[in-house]
């Protein structure tokens, strides 16, 4: 019989803080994590795991069967990659490759996924299958649709698949879980504006595209305040600007602009790409100018299936009780590409508390550091939900 998923995450805190602060100290770029999928996979099959690894390039794979015969497949997923972000945290364990940090807390995630692994090997006396998937290019390398096309679902009968971050601002010891939207989709756009150059001192000379640039700036920002429902969610932030070659009196051919659309559903991202595209071709037709713009796929929206995210809920609510297990919160417009699994699997993607903002750093600062005291609670998670997914449960 099991021993409390708490008691048997606790017993692997020291392990799981040394394997998160050895990651700290070591990060790795999307699909550059070779060091660090190494070191799981040792891990994993040190725990006595079947391991597969190089799936999605750097992707790692752990199988444990469960004592207890039954056709029941699901996986729980970590992410594993760092930021290219240059740490300014001075203690022992940071970052030891400049301009590389673990600033979203991806070494945690893979810690604690660890843990979990090294509980249920120790006593698997549960039903069913688990795989414990180590993702490489989550942040923005699209690694979970990676793993996908190199036959992840294929190779392995998954049935449902669920993931965790932590989040700052969420306090230490609870966790969120949504029933729908819990991140935003993200998509890129490049607008180019041809205008004609010439003397900065002569304007009525020329097509000026910086001036074009600048209404177009303001105008993006009524597609999300007068287009879309107001009970919608949605972001248009313009992140660049290019134009010019650096003399003070000479104006440009052309100004690029570059930034991000965040949505949550096709229906108002179709929308927000059919506004865009009107407001730049008329805003520079009116000046007697061209422009265009071209638009990048970026992660899709991550939406919780109803029914996982009620198994999840359920699961943090017997561990720390009703008042520190939120149920739909405010999603967040960041975006995961776990989003990606979830379109093929049913399942659901939840938050554990990494600390008040007065206590922990916000996710990608340079200063963020995972909380290591919320490592056993979060594998004590991961061993709660197998339990409670166990036909014989």
């Amino acid at each position: 019989m099991f021993e409390t998923a708490l008691e048997a995450s606790l017993e692997w805190h020291s392990s799981m803080q040394a394997w998160r602060r050895d990651l700290h100290q070591y990060p790795e770029i999307a699909y550059a994590e070779h060091r660090t999928s190494q070191k799981v996979a040792e891990l994993l099959t040190t725990m006595g795991l079947e391991v597969h690894s190089g799936i999605g390039e750097t992707g790692v794979v752990g199988v444990l069967k469960g004592k207890q015969a039954a056709d029941r497949h699901i996986a729980l997923r970590a992410d594993m990659d760092a930021l290219k972000l240059t740490e300014l945290n001075t203690f022992e364990h940071a970052s030891c490759h400049h301009g590389q940090m673990h600033g979203c807390g991806h070494d945690g995630h893979t810690a604690m996924l660890l843990g979990a692994a090294a509980a249920l090997a120790k006593n698997s006396d549960f039903a069913g299958t688990v795989y414990f998937i180590f993702q490489p290019a989550e942040e923005g390398e699209r690694g979970a649709l990676r793993m996908l096309e190199d036959g992840l679902f294929k190779r392995f009968p998954i049935q449902e698949i669920y993931g965790m971050h932590n989040w700052p601002g969420l306090p230490a010891g609870e966790f969120a879980v949504h029933s729908g939207p819990v991140m935003a989709a993200i998509n890129g756009f490049d607008i180019r504006i041809q205008g004609t150059g010439g003397h900065g001192g002569m304007p009525d000379k020329v097509n000026d595209p910086i001036i074009i640039a600048a209404q177009l700036i303001n105008a993006v920002q009524t597609v999300i305040s007068r287009n879309l429902s107001p009970i919608h969610s949605g972001v248009i932030s313009v992140t660049q600007i290019q134009g010019g070659s650096g003399a003070y009196n000479v104006i440009p051919e052309t100004v690029t602009l570059r930034g991000a659309i965040r949505s949550f559903y096709k229906a108002d991202l179709e929308l927000i790409y059919a506004r865009l595209r009107t407001l730049v071709e008329h805003t520079a037709a009116a000046f007697n100018a061209q422009a265009s713009i071209e638009f990048l796929d970026g992660a899709s929206a991550t939406i919780n299936h109803p029914a996982q995210a009620e198994e999840c809920y359920a699961v943090v609510n017997d561990l720390v009780g009703m008042d520190k297990a939120h149920w739909n919160p405010e999603p967040s417009m960041g975006a995961e590409d776990f989003a990606y699994f979830l379109l093929e699997r049913p399942g659901a993607y939840i938050w554990i508390g990494n600390g008040d903002l007065d206590q922990s750093h916000a996710l990608h600062s340079p200063y963020y550091d995972f909380n290591d005291q919320i490592l056993p609670l979060g594998a004590a998670y991961w061993v709660k939900l197998v339990q409670s997914l166990s036909p014989l449960s």
